[in-house]
Formats: C-alpha cells, structure tokens, sequence
C-alpha cells in the first residue's frame, strides 16, 4: 500500500486508508479534510499511521493542551510499532520529540527521514514548520533542495520551496518556484501566498492586489488558516492602497470569520487591527470581540511569536487577563539563565514590556525596550511580513516620542518595499513638516501608487 505521495504505508483497512490520504493532501493543500483522520484513527485504531498522523494533527493545535491531546494517538502508534513499517516508525519518533519539547532532534530526525523517503512531503513541510518557527529560513531551503529531484511535478513541493526562498530574500528564485507550483497546478493556496510575499517585499502593490483578486475564490473551502492568512495578505495591499472601506470589509468579512478559537485566526486578527490603528483607522469595538475569543490565552507561552500578539490583543482592550500574561511571559523568561538559546529572556520580554509601554503612553520607554527585542525578533519565529508588527510598533512609538529623526530614517528605508503607500507617506509628511522640511512632506503627501 501507498500514500498519494508514493509513500508505503503498513496494513489498513478502508477507513484508515481514506484517512490517511485525507490528511497527507489536508495537510499539503490546507484543506479541512486533513482533520478526518482523527475519525479514521479512532475507526480504525490498529493503524499506526493513522495514529502518528492524528497526533500530528493535535499538535498544530499550537496551545499548551496541544501535547496532552496527542499524547493518547502517540501511545497507541507506540503499541503498535511491530506493526509499522521503517518510514512510519521514523514519523512516530518525530512526532514523540515534537510533543515532548524536543524541537532540534524533531527536526534532526526529519532531516534523516527525507534521506530515505524524499517524497514523504508531509515530513517536510512539519520540518519546515518546526525551522520557521525558531527563524530558521536557511534550514527551510535545505529541506527543499534535499528532495527536489523526486518532487519536481508536485506542485505542494514547489509551493513550499517558494516560500523557502522568499524567506530567505532570495526573491527572483521563490516567484520562479512559485509560478512553478501554478503551471502543476493554479489553485496551489502556498503559491499564492509566497507570491504575496514576494511582491509585497519589491512593493509591487497594485499588481499583488491584483494578483490575489484573480486567485480570491480558490481559497474558499480551504481551512481557516489558509483563507484567513491569504486575506490578510489581500488586506495588506488594501491598506497600502489607501483603500479603507476594502480593508474593513476583509476584516470583517474574511480575516476574522472562521476558526475564532484558533491561534492562527487570532494573531491575524490582532496584527490586522493593531496595523489599521497605526495607519490612522478607527476599527470601533472590533478590539473587544476579539479579545473575548483571546481570553483562554492569559498563560499561553507555547510559542513567542503567537504569545506577544495575543498580548498585545488583550492589553488594547484592556483586559486584566493581560497582566497575567505578561506576569507569565516574566516568569518563562526568568526560567533560565539568559543564553543564545533562551529567546522568552532576550525577546519576548523586552517585547512584551515594550508593547505594554507603547499601549499605556509610555512611548521612550516602549521605544527602549522594542530596540533591545528586534534583534533577534527572527527567533520568535513569524514570516517578514508579520514580524513587521513589531517594526511598526516601534515606528508608531518613535513618532509619539517625539523622536523624528529616528522616524524619518525608518519611514524613508520602508518606502524600499512600499514606496507610495498612503499610510506610510501621510506619516512621513507629518515628520517631515515637524523637521521643518515642508518640500519632502509636500513631496511625500503627493505620492500614489499609477492607477489609484
């Protein structure tokens, strides 16, 4: 027996093979029938794949009940190892380091594991998820080059290694793999989302608006994070474009409108409000309903980069539930002694100390703390696009500190990827007038992207 991929899979039984294909294309394709695999592990429990796979899918769950609820289909792919084959028993230990903290041996046991199976596609998109989430791109591209001869005519593959490459500048290579994945296969949602990428980064605005209109409708019947995640990147240009309205109706319409308990709905949701704000927008009480979904987060520290928006989400709407998250982050922080390793010390509490400054008014002091954390933000985990949150924090808080030399010199270098965006320009006007250069700020006011 096969997977989709090609991959051999022990004895199963119909359920669990359904099961399995659903989740190994789900999971590549981010489709929602990725999750019928708990149904078939449960159906069926004398698959080990099924098993692992399962557990796998409890684990993206990214909170701090995520490894307690693997750990039942973890135990039974464990019992059941005299009956897996060698690739199947080499996921399990993946999965076992994974669920037990044990990052670098999960992705060090990828790594071997693509050495043997390199079309097993699912190990290599968890490899690549376990690197991008420490700010590994480098890591990301080496999985990609290490199965690409067995992978060419897959699109999924290509998709991932665009987003590889975009991730690590190396822009002209991702829009060359992403157009690749589109030839196999026009509906691949990662390609549209790498190519979003990539000319957000050169500023090509109104062509990725365009872009993304054209390919808007293959995304629904995707999961939530993929519809939501490539609005959000739809939503990005709107706001760049000046045009408000649009960018209302993908928050409300798209960006917040699915899976509102889940990590990745939720920070997209805060990062998008948080922008709106910093561009001048008034977004009424949609702080409100979000942060009653951000609640359940007051101790949630599995993930810096999910940790620090879901405090910012909180703090903005004024809920007590912020102080102790950022007691919490204090306290995962002082866990250990301060190291290369220990990014909750060395980012996620300046961070988080700068985000609640800039929230209270105390924009030196949120300047002061943001400088020390953006070093390293890359370690938090968080493609460029969203760790550009914290960028913009920064921005917004040197402009109320009144610090517009420092403004000037950030607002001039992020005309590199936006050129003439309007929120970007209306600011950089201000601080031009306030340095007393009024032809820049007239100059700055002018600019508009041709066709808008």
């Amino acid at each position: 027996m096969h997977d989709p991929l090609g991959n051999p899979v022990s004895a199963a039984g119909p359920a669990a093979r359904s099961g399995i294909d659903d989740f190994v294309t789900g999971f590549l394709g981010y489709h929602p029938r990725a999750a019928n695999i708990l149904a078939a592990a449960n159906e069926e429990p004398e698959s080990p794949l099924a098993q692992t796979y399962a557990g796998l899918l409890w684990m993206f769950l990214e909170s701090p009940e995520a490894a307690a609820s693997a750990a039942p289909f973890i135990a039974a792919g464990k019992a059941l190892e005299t009956k897996a084959n060698a690739r199947e028993i080499s996921m399990h230990a993946v999965l076992t380091a994974w669920a037990a903290g044990e990052l670098l041996e999960a992705e060090a046991r990828i790594a071997a594991h693509l050495g043997h199976w390199p079309r097993d596609l699912v190990a290599m998109k968890l490899g690549q998820y376990l690197a991008f989430n420490r700010g590994d791109a480098p890591a990301m591209l080496r999985l990609a080059r290490s199965v690409e001869r067995e992978n060419g005519a897959n699109a999924n593959f290509h998709a991932m290694a665009a987003f590889a490459f975009e991730q690590c500048h190396l822009l002209d290579r991702a829009e060359e793999a992403a157009s690749r994945a589109l030839e196999i296969d026009p509906a691949e949602p990662w390609a549209h989302h790498a190519l979003a990428h990539v000319m957000l980064t050169q500023g090509r605005v109104p062509e990725g608006a365009r872009f993304l209109d054209r390919v808007s409708s293959s995304w629904n019947g995707l999961n939530s994070f993929m519809y939501t995640h490539n609005w959000w990147h739809r939503a990005l240009f709107a706001l760049s474009l000046g045009d408000e309205d649009a960018v209302f109706a993908m928050y409300d319409d798209h960006c917040w409108t699915m899976e509102k308990a889940y990590s990745q709905d939720q920070i997209g949701a805060v990062s998008l409000l948080a922008r709106m704000e910093m561009a001048g927008m008034d977004v009424g009480d949609r702080w409100a309903d979000l942060a009653a979904w951000l609640k359940p987060r007051h101790a949630d520290t599995v993930n810096v980069f999910l940790t620090l928006q879901y405090l910012y989400g909180l703090k903005r709407a004024g809920l007590a539930e912020a102080t102790d998250l950022a007691r919490a982050i204090e306290e995962r922080a002082m866990g250990s002694q301060p190291d290369r390793s220990n990014v909750w010390h060395d980012v996620a509490r300046p961070a988080a100390r700068a985000i609640l400054a800039h929230l209270e008014g105390r924009h030196q002091e949120a300047v002061n703390d943001m400088l020390v954390a953006l070093p390293r933000m890359a370690s938090a985990g968080g493609s460029h696009a969203q760790r550009d949150l914290f960028e913009q924090i920064l921005l917004d808080a040197h402009i109320k500190a009144g610090n517009l030399v420092e403004a000037q010199q950030m607002m001039e270098m992020r005309r590199i990827c936006d050129p003439a965006g309007i929120p970007l320009n209306r600011a950089l006007a201000g601080t031009y007038r306030g340095l007393g250069l009024e032809t820049e700020a007239r100059e700055a006011e002018a600019r508009r992207y041709a066709g808008t």
